[in-house]
C-alpha cells in the first residue's frame, strides 16, 4: 500500500480510536478525574488502533514479531505521540471549559500526535520484511 493510502487508513482508524478514547474518558472520569481518565482512555484507544491498524492499514507490512511483542512494541512506540497528545489535551482543558472541553482536548491531542504516531507505526512497528 502506498504511503498516502496508509496515512488515510491510519487517519480513519484514528477517528475510530477517537470515539473509543472519548467514550472511555467520559466513563472513567467520574472515578479517575479528567487527567487520570485520560491515561486509561488513551490506553484503550491505542489498543483499539493497534488492532485495526494491524488488520487493515499495515496488514501487508507485518512486523514478524509475536502478537504480544508487537503489541508491546506498538504501545511503547506510541508513547512519543502520546506525550504530544497529552500535552495538547492538558493545554486544551486549561483553556476550554464545560462538558465539551475534554472531548475537544482529545481531538486536539489526537491531531497533534497523528503524524508522530503514523511515522512511528509505519517505520518502527510495521516495517516491511525487506526493511528489517
Amino acid at each position: 500500500m502506498k504511503i498516502g493510502k496508509e496515512f488515510l487508513s491510519f487517519a480513519v482508524v484514528g477517528a475510530i480510536g477517537f470515539v473509543v478514547d472519548v467514550g472511555v474518558l467520559y466513563l472513567a472520569s467520574p472515578h479517575l478525574g479528567w487527567y487520570g481518565g485520560r491515561v486509561l482512555s488513551w490506553t484503550a484507544a491505542a489498543t483499539a488502533t493497534w488492532l485495526l491498524n494491524r488488520r487493515f492499514t499495515f496488514r501487508a507490512r507485518r512486523s514478524g514479531a509475536s502478537i504480544v511483542r508487537e503489541y508491546a512494541h506498538y504501545m511503547l512506540t506510541m508513547l512519543g505521540g502520546a506525550l504530544v497528545n497529552y500535552a495538547a489535551y492538558v493545554l486544551t482543558l486549561r483553556w476550554a471549559g464545560g462538558s465539551w472541553g475534554p472531548a475537544l482536548g482529545v481531538a486536539v491531542g489526537s491531531c497533534a500526535g497523528l503524524v508522530v504516531n503514523f511515522l512511528s507505526a509505519r517505520y518502527l512497528v510495521f516495517r516491511a520484511e525487506r526493511e528489517h
